[in-house]
């Protein structure tokens, strides 16, 4: 019998925010607004440096942000993740413990932590420029079956798809110990670079896929906005799609079901950093609840539509009584 609900698997990052300008990003960075991008230590203290204040830190990590907001939820949780030796690394560590996510599975590496620099720009999107540190150091020599033993779940984030051989580790470890398996793309850059080795999961078996407009069009090389299709499309390699489209919701696809789940609508969307990851926390807090289908994206939905309203990825602590209660009232339905 399983000890816990859900484990996450992913880069262990703690998110720098800042607010810019659409010049800052045309003047400072490399690349397209929008989504993320690796870069070395030198490239993350030149942008950092180019800040008009510092920035703010806050935990983050796609997988990280779902386990711990499912585990705010009510479900038990751990995560497998590698992190560094330095101050951030300690403090990360403990924000994981006192949200009563289970830190067992954290792998330590005597460099810094990675980190992960958030540009939020006037329209609250965000572009993301990631330095990796300890957590690139993670090998897939130490990712083991005991590692997953006991969890029902394992939630995994598309960023380590950018190293095909932990990616693989993380999936084969994770099967071996009777895990159910939710991959989250997470990236158009991830897809771009990883699509044959998504697809080749898909066919293997993935029970649960979550993607976005950009990741769902990455995936299928298409410009379509019939959503509803592209959704069916993923849901035919034999798992649960659910294709995020911000403000506009979401479609959940399973076998022969599809299902539109509606937006919770917000005043001003402040920050889209987290939003998704929790997106992700509310669906599967009904999924591995056994609620019925609407009832867990209608959840994700109220998830994400509070994300947006803060800055960072995290659900201010004040503003969970409420999301419990709406939870609670899903629940029935």
């Amino acid at each position: 019998m399983s000890s816990y609900d859900l484990i996450g698997a992913g880069n262990p990052i703690m998110d720098l925010l800042a607010r810019v300008p659409d010049e800052f990003l045309t003047q400072h960075v490399r690349g397209a607004k929008g989504g993320m991008e690796l870069v070395d230590a030198d490239e993350m203290h030149r942008l950092v440096t180019q800040l008009h204040a510092s920035p703010v830190r806050a935990p983050g990590g796609s997988a990280a942000n779902t386990i711990i907001s499912a585990a705010r939820l009510g479900l038990k949780t751990r995560y497998l993740g590698k992190i560094g030796s330095d101050e951030t690394a300690d403090t990360y560590h403990q924000n994981f413990l006192d949200h009563g996510v289970d830190g067992s599975r954290f792998k330590r590496a005597p460099l810094p932590n990675a980190r992960c620099l958030s540009l939020i720009t006037p329209d609250g999107q965000r572009t993301m420029r990631t330095c990796l540190g300890a957590a690139m150091t993670l090998s897939p020599d130490e990712v083991s079956t005991a590692d997953f033993a006991g969890s029902r779940h394992a939630h995994i984030e598309g960023y380590l798809m950018f190293n095909p051989a932990l990616a693989a580790a993380v999936v084969s470890a994770a099967r071996t110990a009777g895990c159910t398996i939710s991959i989250d793309l997470s990236s158009f850059e991830v897809v771009n670079v990883a699509r044959d080795w998504i697809m080749t999961q898909l066919h293997e078996g993935v029970d649960v896929v979550f993607a976005n407009e950009d990741e769902i069009h990455a995936l299928y090389q298409t410009k379509t906005t019939a959503y509803d299709e592209l959704a069916k499309r993923l849901a035919s390699h034999g798992g649960l799609a659910a294709v995020k489209m911000g403000k506009d919701g979401a479609w959940i696809a399973r076998g022969a079901e599809l299902h539109r789940i509606e937006p919770v609508k917000v005043p001003h969307a402040i920050d889209t950093t987290g939003a998704g990851d929790a997106w992700a926390a509310g669906f599967l807090h009904g999924f591995l609840s056994n609620w019925s289908l609407p009832a867990a994206g209608s959840l994700g939905s109220v998830l994400g539509a509070e994300c947006v309203q803060h800055i960072g990825p995290s659900i201010p602590e004040s503003h969970w009584p409420a999301v419990r209660a709406r939870a609670a009232a899903l629940a029935t339905t």
